[in-house]
């Protein structure tokens, strides 16, 4: 298995994304690998880390999913790996809900997001964003971790 972290969408995968999605919520689980020093695209002076350009990403996005009736679910950093292999582990892993697939396409057009993501883009080196959801809106259902 290959894994290749990215900062943006192929063309593949956005166009899976406008497909019409389950009913009910998606969750979106983000694993996160931070660039050491925040590059910011317009080329401004910075002596931010990665990690702390996207904590001012994060804290404005939190507040907008709640605008777009979904909310921050989940957020921690990564200790260690417990199975598997990866060559490099993501710095931290956070779970954020939408109500559908539709109202997180309106969140990510939004001008708000538009403005707050330059502050993404400067600290991720890249990301895994896995849509997940549970047609039957349970926790665990019938199955085991």
């Amino acid at each position: 298995m290959e894994v290749k972290n990215s900062v943006r969408p192929n063309e593949e995968q956005l166009a899976g994304f406008l497909e019409p999605g389950p009913d009910g919520p998606i969750y979106m689980v983000n694993l996160l690998k931070f660039k050491t020093r925040a590059e910011y695209e317009d080329g401004r002076d910075t002596d931010l880390t990665g990690e702390q350009a996207y904590a001012i990403y994060g804290a404005a996005v939190s507040k907008l999913l709640q605008k777009f009736g979904g909310g921050a679910m989940f957020s921690a950093s990564v200790e260690r790996l417990m199975l598997g292999e990866v060559e490099e582990l993501w710095d931290k892993v956070a779970i954020a809900m939408y109500p559908s697939r539709a109202a997180m396409m309106e969140m990510m057009r939004s001008e708000e997001m538009q403005e707050i993501g330059v502050h993404r883009a400067a600290g991720l080196a890249g990301q895994l964003n896995i849509e997940s959801a549970d047609a039957r809106g349970s926790w665990l259902g019938d199955s085991a971790i």
